[in-house]
């Protein structure tokens, strides 16, 4: 079976392995890999991966335009790359960016609001949600949000229920089943909201029984697989998704129909 990685994330060689190092501190993982282009596209074809969503994080505004060129260069080098884009709460002219994020070719925008310091629901935020909401399709491109964090409660579902309500328009994917560390909470708070969700960093936390109760609530056409790169190895999160009581049509469209579609890829 072929998937499309909806959740990875790369770095400059130079400085991939600290970079992976630390985010693997951060959350208490020792499972991590070096995060280079080569490594993600090496593990990714052994997985049978096609295509790989790269979901960059700035965490001060003054690195935002040279982390999306990197992404924008990385794009261009391997055509197998979805490269997403970042933008921060502090810049002044959001809008600016996210014009510009959608004219050079990039296909969507990450938020980690733990990692960068500001919610879900900052009202900094308002006119990019606005801006990306007014855009017809097919041009108009998605908002990831990391939820659910236990550190801070800036990326909290409620948070995101709030963003939905005020910009219905908005076009969005929630990480995580949408509260990493606080699953059932995301359940009750989201399920029936117009969104999108992916199970990058669920499948080592959650029995598999469990994972396919929550698959079923949100809706199994509305799950991406993701395996969270450099976190997670892509073979084994391949391997812990076979073991989902899901029947041979739930796969294809978690593995990669929903996302196809999704991202209108050929």
């Amino acid at each position: 079976m072929r998937f499309i990685d909806v959740h990875t994330h790369i770095y400059p060689e130079k400085i991939a392995l600290k970079a992976a190092q630390a985010i693997c501190s951060y959350y208490h993982l020792t499972e991590g890999m070096t995060g280079t282009a080569e490594l993600l596209l090496e593990r990714g074809k052994a997985a049978g991966v096609t295509n790989a969503v790269l979901l960059p994080v700035a965490t001060k505004a003054a690195n935002v335009r040279s982390i999306n060129n990197f992404i924008l260069s990385e794009q261009k080098l391997h055509p197998q790359f979805i490269g997403f884009a970042s933008v921060h709460a502090e810049m002044p002219e959001l809008v600016s960016e996210a014009d510009f994020i959608i004219k050079a070719g990039l296909h969507g925008i990450k938020l980690h609001p733990d990692q960068q310091g500001f919610a879900i629901d900052d009202t900094r935020l308002f006119s990019l949600y606005d801006f990306l909401q007014s855009i017809p399709e097919p041009k108009k491109i998605p908002v990831i949000f990391h939820c659910g964090d236990p550190v801070s409660n800036l990326s909290h579902p409620s948070r995101l229920k709030r963003v939905l309500e005020l910009f219905p328009r908005l076009k969005v994917i929630a990480a995580h089943l949408g509260g990493w560390s606080i699953f059932d909470q995301a359940i009750e708070i989201l399920k029936g909201k117009k969104c999108y969700y992916d199970i990058s960093s669920t499948m080592a936390f959650l029995s598999p029984e469990k994972l396919k109760e929550y698959i079923n609530s949100y809706g199994v056409e509305k799950i991406f697989w993701g395996s969270d790169f450099p976190m997670w190895d892509p073979v084994k999160e391949v391997d812990r998704f076979y073991k989902l009581p899901l029947n041979p049509e739930e796969q294809e469209l978690i593995a990669y129909k929903n996302a196809q579609n999704f991202f209108r890829l050929p």
